[in-house]
């Protein structure tokens, strides 16, 4: 969708256009019912398409809050470089790193178990010199810190997950939106994969409904889904930069399930043809019908 798309589609949905001065939800008189379920901001500025969605969303001190401990987990699965859209841009997460320490937040910690060398993936993904860069601890993470823990029992009764996301005060679920060959999508309960230890790959065998019962588990204070560029086909991987669409986009929300299911619909899918958003719906954590949202669409 191009930016005259994106306004036409904005115009006749009845939906917020504009810089987000303009929605400070946090002024006197505002009320809760201001805020919508989703943001999906447009901008050519990653940066400002985070503080847009946020702002939306009420204003990061809604979330976040003095001397919060706070856990931003990016997807840094791959050993490639922003344009090829298989990692988290990393403009994206260190807005939120800005944002969070904006909001007083004691330590801002960024991490991702990596499917390849994490040394090469965490520097050629360009997260770890953007996050350190303003103050954040970008940490490889210790095997010592995987905890066998409880899940809902849908597919699995446990599984070793990262005790730091736990342990956190607040955590932001930063996904980039690609393909996958087994999942059809990754989305933000996709994402989750990264904190999961022991061998994560026997979870393809039931995936949708373990990707329920590891999102059951976690309780993110925000999933921001970086649709800057996607990856449209070869994922999660990919390597081949016409796979890659520029779409300028950051999606945020409160919901999980509400966030995939608008990830979905970038790729021009319902959400229900993913297996995993569905099965999370059915288990009632969290809403996937967009037409039942309240969406507000930012162009800048």
């Amino acid at each position: 969708m191009n930016r005259r798309q994106f306004l036409k589609t904005s115009v006749a949905a009845g939906i917020v256009l504009g810089v987000p001065g303009g929605l400070n939800l946090l002024l006197p008189g505002a009320k809760a019912t201001d805020i919508p379920d989703l943001a999906v901001v447009q901008a050519s500025s990653p940066n400002r398409a985070v503080e847009a969605a946020i702002q939306t969303l009420g204003g990061i001190s809604r979330f976040i809050s003095r001397g919060d401990i706070v856990v931003i987990k990016p997807n840094i699965g791959w050993d490639r470089t922003p344009e090829y859209a298989a990692n988290t841009n990393p403009e994206v997460v260190a807005a939120i790193v800005k944002l969070c320490f904006a909001a007083g937040a004691k330590k801002v910690k960024v991490f991702d178990r990596p499917c390849v060398d994490p040394r090469r993936s965490y520097k050629q993904s360009g997260i770890a010199d953007a996050a350190q860069s303003i103050g954040a601890d970008v940490l490889f993470m210790d095997d010592r810190r995987f905890k066998d823990m409880a899940l809902s029992g849908h597919a699995y009764q446990s599984w070793p997950l990262y005790q730091d996301v736990f342990e956190a005060d607040k955590v932001i679920n930063v996904p980039i939106a690609k393909h996958h060959g087994r999942a059809g999508l990754t989305l933000g309960m996709k994402n989750w994969m990264g904190i999961m230890g022991g061998t994560r790959g026997k979870m393809h065998a039931n995936l949708e409904e373990g990707l329920v019962d590891i999102s059951m588990k976690v309780k993110p204070t925000l999933t921001i889904l970086d649709a800057i560029r996607i990856l449209t086909a070869n994922g999660p991987q990919g390597g081949n930069l016409q796979d890659v669409k520029k779409l300028d986009t950051i999606v945020a929300g409160i919901d999980q399930v509400a966030v995939d299911a608008y990830g979905a619909s970038l790729f021009g899918r319902e959400a229900s043809s993913i297996g995993y958003i569905h099965a999370a719906f059915k288990a009632g954590l969290g809403k996937m019908d967009l037409a039942k949202m309240k969406i507000n669409k930012i162009a800048i």
